[in-house]
C-alpha cells in the first residue's frame, strides 16, 4: 500500500516500527550480491569499521586473492583484509537497479542517529518517503 505523502513505514527485525521515513533514511540490502553492482576495486562502499556495526563510506583500493578487501575511507583511516560480509556496495535506492517498495528488505537509520538496522518496508507513502 502507498501513503500519500511518500513516505515509507519500516517494520525492524527486532520488532520495532517506524513510519514516515524519508528516502534518505532507508536504503536497500544486498551488498555485493543484490542489485547488479560489484565490490571491484574502485567501488563506492560503506565498511563495518573495526567490525563493530558502525557503516561509514568509502571505496575500495585493492581486491585480495584470499577475497577480502582494502577499504580506504572518507575520512583518511584504512583497513586491509576485510571479508565481503563487512563491505557493502552504496547506492540504496539510485544505485543498482533495486527499487525501495513494499516488501523490500532494507536498513533504516533507526530515529536519525546514524545507526542502521535490518527490516522491511511495510508500506510507501505517496511522498516518496
Amino acid at each position: 500500500r502507498v501513503n500519500r505523502d511518500g513516505t515509507f513505514d519500516v517494520d525492524y527485525d527486532d520488532g520495532e516500527q517506524e513510519t514516515r521515513k524519508e528516502e534518505s533514511m532507508v536504503r536497500l540490502v544486498g551488498g555485493a550480491g543484490g542489485g547488479g553492482g560489484r565490490l571491484e576495486e574502485g567501488a563506492k562502499v560503506e565498511g563495518n569499521y573495526r567490525g563493530r556495526g558502525r557503516w561509514y563510506p568509502g571505496k575500495i583500493s585493492r581486491v585480495n586473492r584470499d577475497g577480502t578487501f582494502d577499504v580506504d575511507y572518507d575520512d583518511g583511516e584504512q583497513e586491509t583484509r576485510k571479508e565481503e560480509s563487512m563491505v557493502r556496495l552504496v547506492g540504496g535506492a539510485g544505485g543498482g537497479g533495486g527499487r525501495l517498495e513494499e516488501g523490500a528488505k532494507v536498513e533504516g537509520n533507526y530515529r536519525g542517529r546514524g545507526r542502521w538496522y535490518p527490516g522491511k518496508i511495510s508500506r510507501v507513502n505517496r511522498d516518496g518517503t
